[in-house]
């Protein structure tokens, strides 16, 4: 479990196939308090530790990962929002995040709002519906607010937030561009609410 406050911008090391892909990734988190075995979400995608040196730790992904996922669009030198799995008793600062995503999403537009960024995704039709105004999101393991939701005349979604300077400097948002592919996780919350109206409306 995490909560979307991103603690590390990493960067891959190398990507190897070794069955599935080996990705070494480099990180300023003190790699000796983490255990193998350890879950790390990376860019919003939750991975388990198979190996660690003094400043970098492995993950695996399967095929399927990749698949769902841009990892399969990381190459050496990619930079990587990281956060280590939430412990009991610490501060939810963000809100609840899984580490699975649900979608790849589509930077669509960047606007310079003052100091801050305000920026558009496109949404896959698959989760468009739990995406509301004011809701939470997470964007490659980014907690952040919805400002606003448009749906197209032609069915298709997009929504706008708001990045703070702050947002900006301690993750990814300081170098992505339109047209970068995006890990999206819907609102737990969401999720189970549409569950609930499900079988009320049957």
């Amino acid at each position: 479990m995490f909560t979307g406050i991103i603690t590390d911008v990493g960067a891959v090391d190398s990507i190897e196939q070794q069955g599935d892909c080996r990705i070494i990734l480099k990180t300023a988190f003190d790699t000796a308090t983490i255990d193998i075995g350890a879950s790390i979400a990376c860019s919003g995608v939750c991975l388990t530790v198979v190996d660690k040196g003094e400043d970098w730790f492995a993950v695996d992904a399967s095929a399927e990962t990749l698949s769902c996922t841009n990892l399969q669009d990381w190459t050496a030198g990619t930079k990587v929002n990281l956060e280590r799995a939430l412990k009991i008793g610490e501060e939810l600062g963000g809100h609840i995040v899984t580490g699975h995503v649900d979608g790849l999403g589509e930077i669509t537009d960047i606007t310079p709002e003052g100091d801050s960024l305000r920026m558009r995704f496109s949404v896959p039709a698959s989760i468009a519906r739990y995406i509301a105004e004011k809701g939470s999101v997470t964007i490659n393991g980014i907690s952040l607010t919805v400002n606003e939701v448009i749906d197209d005349k032609d069915g298709a979604t997009q929504f706008g937030i708001n990045v703070i300077p702050h947002t900006q400097e301690k993750t990814t948002f300081s170098v992505v561009k339109i047209g970068d592919k995006v890990n999206l996780e819907i609102d737990v919350l969401a999720r189970y609410v549409a569950r609930m109206n499900k079988f009320s409306n049957a």
